[in-house]
């Protein structure tokens, strides 16, 4: 039987014990709902008092489009290697490593309207004791995303109906300014080697959620 919601947040609540920070993985193809997933989960899990739950995207990582440009990677973003995976996996770690006195933490974050990540937007706060990331490439074992796994307590896989992925996808890429034709294109290409490697990791998640798990319409 597919996890409820409500079976969810008890999940992620457990993550926690003993005092300590516990980061919380959430990956899956472009538009699978991961984004969805992970604000519903923190939201829930503050609602009844002090804010203890943070989240933190991997899409802060994506390389500025100067230096896919330099690279001549700027045709590809979004793939693995235009990411810092390195920097992001040290992220991960310096989140593990603050004590609950410690100080605060800051992450970047990425704006869709500019495309493009913008430093030191997202303050993680002592308080936080779970920490909620998500993004593609969580289970990837190729090069430094290999790094990134056992740093996670758990890792979960959201999954949805492909035709749906896709809609969701070109649907956002409209959104942010793409003609419909350049959207399909780029959905069907870029985006679509990207979703068959992210594919290949499910089998490595501790959990896999189906889209009936979510509370609303997926992004992410």
């Amino acid at each position: 039987m597919p996890p409820t919601f409500d079976d969810l947040l008890l999940r992620a609540r457990s993550l926690v014990t003993g005092g300590r920070r516990a980061i919380l993985g959430i990956a899956g193809g472009p538009g699978a709902g991961k984004t969805t997933l992970a604000g519903h989960l923190v939201r829930a899990l503050n609602a009844d008092g002090p804010p203890w739950v943070a989240h933190v995207p991997m899409d802060g990582f994506h390389l500025a489009d100067a230096e896919l440009e330099r690279l001549g990677r700027r045709g590809r973003k979004g793939a693995p290697d235009t990411f810092d995976a390195a920097g992001y996996a040290a992220l991960l770690r310096r989140l593990r490593e603050t004590p609950a006195d410690g100080e605060m933490v800051y992450a970047p974050a990425f704006e869709r309207d500019l495309e493009q990540p913008v430093a030191g937007s997202i303050p993680v706060p002592p308080s936080a004791r779970l920490v909620v990331t998500e993004g593609n490439y969580l289970l990837l074992r190729e090069g430094s995303w290999a790094g990134v796994r056992p740093l996670l307590d758990e890792v979960w896989y959201c999954e949805v109906a492909e035709p749906e992925r896709v809609r969701r996808l070109v649907a956002r890429h409209v959104e942010f300014g793409k003609e419909h034709t350049a959207a399909l294109a780029w959905v069907m290409g870029t985006d679509q080697r990207n979703a068959e490697l992210i594919a290949t990791t499910r089998d490595r998640a501790d959990l896999v959620i189906p889209a009936s798990a979510l509370p609303g319409p997926g992004r992410g």
